[in-house]
């Protein structure tokens, strides 16, 4: 099954994700199938801290990808999964 999940890179104590599409076995700074976007944790500004390709998410949930609890909530606070119902937000 694919999932999509965070991919940490950054230092001690300044981590900085990248959203990715990945094999559920792969570990967890594996060779992902498909890049997705970057999230930076420790950006106050939350624009400028979350970076994601919408159409290429909405595209992998709506073949069946399953995301992680941490990039569900990310998704669901930028308006591209409904949180409740776990399925992508049609683009406007």
């Amino acid at each position: 099954m694919v999932r999509l999940r965070l991919k940490r890179f950054g230092r001690t104590h300044k981590p900085f994700y990248r959203l990715n599409a990945i094999d559920q076995r792969s570990p967890r700074d594996g060779k992902p199938i498909e890049e997705l976007g970057y999230y930076d944790p420790s950006e106050k500004d939350l624009e400028k801290g979350v970076s994601l390709k919408a159409d290429r998410i909405r595209y992998w949930i709506g073949v069946g990808a399953q995301p992680s609890d941490t990039v569900r909530d990310l998704l669901a606070k930028q308006g591209i999964l409904d949180k409740k119902t776990g399925k992508a937000i049609p683009a406007e």
